[in-house]
């Protein structure tokens, strides 16, 4: 119950053992064995927290505290219960609270969605059960990612990144060193396997906005935030992993806000054990870290286990608000856990720490809270109050009659797919498909191109070859037939020789033998008698020779 600005817890005989609001958000321990109340506590705790206007946050791990929207059930132990603490005149009364109700695979509430980008490599790492070279490999994908604008908003976005990396290793070797197929290969099986586990389903838009878990209803209580978390504690990596990014979102997103008189917000992380079982080191600084910040953002951070040496060290010494009910111990070992247990509270002189944490009844608790200077008061065994809502888990056709009137559907209940890595990968591909078909084709045409030259040169110069025989035959034709000519007219000409010497010689017969006997007669008649006769024919036979070979001269 909330009590003047401080949450009554329980009562230790007459005092009332209470927790500051101031001093809640120092964080805080519920620890106890199976059964002995741990879940009252928590309940008792939220409810107390609402009332005081301060939103809460809790991982629903059995299924009993989605009765938060219901009034309580009377009965005769609660009756029992109210009369020995005197709630009825401090003002209790059965009453639902303002309740939204979450589950990442979207059953029994409204999804819860964060992006593959706001995740981050390093839950990605521990989520994948990747080893070391595995994971620098995933920050490096992470990394180019980033650097090329592609968002990873989707777990199709991852794998299609983690592919494109790997097929295009040669590019970024020199930049990020060697990507080994291997490895790429390691993280899609990985990513495979956390698909059929369901987990694929937590990564998507719309993201859970951090404001609205922070929210109070008219009445200016918180809203009491409930994870489904009856399926996702089947795998104990998943669920812790989820609740350590919800943590990690708080001190990420909410501003520096210093002490305040009340948180604002409380988150409580049932099987706490869970978050830091088989954690790198890494992680667990990661871890350690963000519970020591995260108070000076106004949020207050409470563990539930079932002994506190489930919780590391570094951050067991941040728990300054404490609740631990019984613990059993029949070994060794355990006996050793109950005294490191004790030893952790301020003792009371009253009784020994030891032996009362192994003999509280059920509802019954060590109390220690921190007091106002922030330092741990005395260890007190104190009775733990009722619920005022239903315990116990809640029927389906509430729940989804709670999801169905609730102000965040219109914004959660349907998934949007913008576009992303997987669309632009998909895009570049296809116009590298493009450029290497447009490259092929030109290729395959310059070969082509190529081919045809070659032909038509070699075309050319076979013609050009027979044109240049054809040109040598036709002018050895034609020098053959000028040769026969030249030799025709060789003959013609030397048969008209002949002939026009046969005329001659017979013109030049007649005429020299004229004019030979003419000039005998001349000279025969000048010399008179048969002498004169005679050298008149010797004299014009010379002459008639001389003139005929003058003229066959010609």
């Amino acid at each position: 119950m909330y009590d003047q600005q401080a949450v009554w817890v329980g009562s230790s005989g007459d005092e009332h053992c209470t927790l500051r609001l101031k001093q809640a958000n120092r964080h805080g321990l519920i620890a106890g064995a199976t059964g002995t109340g741990k879940t009252v506590t928590l309940k008792v705790m939220a409810e107390s927290f609402s009332d005081a206007g301060v939103p809460v946050f809790l991982a629903d791990v059995k299924g009993d505290l989605a009765g938060m929207c219901r009034p309580g059930e009377d009965s005769a132990d609660m009756q029992a219960r109210i009369a020995r603490f005197g709630l009825q005149e401090a003002g209790f009364r059965y009453r639902a609270y303002p309740t939204e109700f979450w589950d990442i695979f979207g059953k029994q509430g409204f999804p819860l969605r964060t992006t593959v980008s706001e995740f981050g490599p390093l839950l990605f790492a521990r989520l994948l059960d990747l080893n070391k070279i595995q994971s620098d490999l995933l920050e490096i994908i992470f990394r180019i990612a980033d650097e090329e604008g592609l968002l990873l908003l989707d777990m199709k976005d991852l794998k299609s990144m983690v592919r494109y990396v790997e097929e295009n290793a040669d590019a970024y070797r020199e930049q990020y060193g060697n990507i080994g197929k291997s490895s790429t290969g390691a993280i899609l099986r990985a990513l495979v396997a956390l698909e059929g586990k369901g987990g694929a389903q937590f990564f998507g838009e719309p993201a859970l906005q951090i404001s609205d878990w922070m929210r109070v209803d008219a009445d200016g209580r918180g809203y009491v935030n409930i994870l489904d978390s009856t399926s996702l504690i089947q795998d104990p990596t998943i669920y812790s992993t989820f609740m350590l990014w919800m943590l990690n979102e708080l001190f990420t997103e909410l501003p520096e806000a210093g002490d305040l008189e009340k948180p604002k917000m409380v988150f409580f992380f049932d099987e706490a054990h869970l978050l830091f079982d088989n954690a790198p080191k890494t992680l667990l600084d990661k871890i350690e870290q963000v519970v020591k910040l995260i108070r000076s953002k106004g949020v207050g951070v409470y563990f539930i286990t079932q002994n506190p040496s489930d919780i590391p060290g570094g951050v067991l010494a941040q728990l300054g608000n404490k609740v631990q009910h019984a613990l059993r111990a029949y070994t060794p070992a355990e006996q050793k856990g109950v005294k490191a247990a004790a030893e952790s509270f301020r003792k009371n002189p009253a009784f020994d720490t030891a032996t009362a944490l192994q003999e509280l009844k059920t509802a019954e608790a060590l109390v220690s809270f921190l007091d106002e200077g922030g330092a741990p008061e005395e260890v007190r065994i104190a009775s733990i109050l009722p619920p005022q809502s239903k315990f116990g888990a809640l029927d389906a056709i509430t729940r989804q009659a709670a999801i169905l009137a609730s102000s965040l559907r219109d914004k959660y209940a349907e998934e949007v797919d913008r576009e992303s890595a997987y669309e632009l990968l998909l895009q570049r591909v296809d116009e590298q498909a493009a450029a290497a078909a447009k490259a092929k084709e030109e290729a395959e045409a310059e070969k082509q191109a190529a081919k045809e030259a070659a032909a038509a040169e070699k075309q050319a110069a076979k013609e050009a070859a027979a044109a240049e025989k054809q040109a040598a035959k036709e002018a050895a034709a034609a020098a053959k037939q000028a040769e026969k000519e030249a030799a025709a007219a060789a003959r013609e000409e030397k048969k008209k020789a002949a002939q026009q010497k046969r005329i001659f010689a017979s013109i030049g017969g007649s005429v020299t033998g004229t004019i030979g006997r003419e000039v005998g007669k001349q000279l025969g008649k000048s010399a008179g008698g048969s002498f004169g006769k005679q050298l008149g024919g010797n004299v014009g036979a010379s002459l008639g020779r001389g003139i005929l070979k003058t003229l066959l001269k010609f």
